[in-house]
């Protein structure tokens, strides 16, 4: 951790790194200003209880969002549409041979897919806009034709999503960091106060009832579990299999390349947290068309009720895993891999080149692929778990929210170190 402060530092007594990190903090400032808005003609109250009925998924927007989606501020959407129109042009990339072509075309390919990107992003603003508004018929204000209120906070919440992804964009180009996970990062830091202020309410309700020294045994091993999850998370994103990979000797006019020996380096967690995204939006649906409905039926109360039912978290586990499978085989092909490095004149020891290269690098990737989903199981269902075992709902930090939070540090870290290693400066990695 010292190491990392130390990096900022450093990067801090470079002129050039210096105005980035200024421009990031005040495209921050504008954002945590921007959540502080509210939504007009609406009531946030009644919104906020139509939220709580969302469960998990409710709770997850309300983080990524800095509490935005809850408060019905004109920033409640934040980065869910862009993050929605990514994955989708992700998966598009795949299927389209067009779009595939257009992500081999380098810069210019990249700026194309960006902008497709960007009207996706605007389309799917305005479709959770107005389903969103939709839901809030009986929550508007008193007085004002409903479909003014309607228009109103359809304009509000598209145009919110608008500004947050031009944001991320302005800090993409001038700043540090990744713009998307730099504001989902500050949403979820946001929220940490909150959490230590409930933490330090059941201190209080336990040295009341109990005894002093229960209460800090308490607090103990919750910061234990914290620190504790935190150091795996760090431990399993750095993580990687590497496969000895040897170069043949090439002869090219006076020159020789190749004969060194490298690696192969395959991540553990390569999919992220986008396998727990997928199931968490997937698990929302029945809840949310239930609600739309608004019947009062046995069948849609099972369905609104379904997160407290313990057939929630295996179905849960069962689409975690099942979507890191297929995310990994959407953005990891080893035939690719195989080709490339047979091109490169590049084998592995003890396995001839070409297909079986590639199916002993896919059968590498599915065992990681286990490890992965496991891995992902057991972040994101512990702190639920403990809330239910221990009775203490809400002051478990969510799996999800410290995967996003590590990685995104991570990245912030290891590119100040790229940029002060490329000025030969010292820091963290040395």
């Amino acid at each position: 951790m010292g190491g990392m402060f130390q990096t900022m530092m450093n990067a801090w007594k470079i002129p050039d790194l210096r105005k980035k990190m200024v421009f990031t903090f005040f495209a921050i400032l504008i954002y945590r200003f921007g959540v502080a808005v509210p939504t007009p003609m609406i009531d946030a109250a009644a919104f906020s209880a139509l939220v709580d009925r969302f469960g998990q998924l409710g709770q997850f927007l309300d983080i990524i969002s800095g509490g935005a989606f809850k408060s019905v501020s004109v920033l409640a959407l934040g980065v869910s549409p862009y993050i929605n129109a990514s994955i989708i042009m992700q998966l598009l990339t795949f299927a389209i041979p067009a779009l595939e072509r257009l992500s081999k075309e380098g810069d210019e390919g990249q700026k194309k897919i960006k902008k497709i990107t960007r009207y996706v992003t605007l389309g799917l603003g305005l479709v959770m806009a107005t389903s969103y508004a939709l839901l809030t018929r009986g929550v508007t204000t008193p007085g004002i034709p409903e479909w003014l209120s309607l228009v109103v906070v359809i304009i509000s919440f598209a145009a919110g999503a608008a500004f947050v992804m031009w944001l991320g964009e302005q800090i993409d180009q001038r700043g540090v960091g990744n713009g998307i996970s730099l504001i989902i990062f500050i949403g979820i830091a946001s929220s940490l106060p909150g959490y230590a202020s409930r933490i330090f309410v059941y201190f209080q309700n336990i040295t009341a009832v109990r005894s002093i020294v229960l209460a800090i045994l308490f607090l103990l091993i919750v910061l234990a579990l914290f620190v504790v999850l935190i150091a795996f998370v760090v431990f399993v994103q750095s993580a990687e299999r590497r496969i000895p990979v040897q170069y043949t000797k090439r002869v090219v006019g006076r020159k020789v390349y190749g004969g060194q020996s490298t690696y192969l380096p395959i991540k553990v967690n390569q999919s992220g947290v986008l396998p727990v995204i997928f199931a968490m939006s997937l698990l929302m649906v029945p809840s949310t068309i239930a609600s739309m409905t608004g019947s009062q039926g046995k069948f849609a109360q099972w369905l609104m009720n379904f997160n407290s039912n313990p057939l929630y978290y295996v179905v849960y586990a069962l689409l975690i895993i099942a979507f890191t499978f297929f995310y990994a085989m959407i953005s990891f092909n080893p035939l690719e891999v195989a080709r490339n490095m047979q091109k490169n004149g590049g084998y592995i020891l003890g396995i001839r080149a070409g297909r079986p290269t590639a199916e002993f690098i896919g059968r590498t990737a599915r065992h990681l692929n286990w490890v992965e989903s496991v891995f992902l199981i057991v972040i994101v269902l512990t702190p639920s778990l403990l809330g239910l075992v221990t009775g203490m709902q809400g002051i478990w930090f969510g799996g999800t929210a410290v995967l996003i939070l590590v990685g995104v540090a991570m990245d912030i870290v290891t590119q100040l170190e790229a940029q002060m290693l490329m000025r030969h400066y010292k820091g963290f990695l040395d």
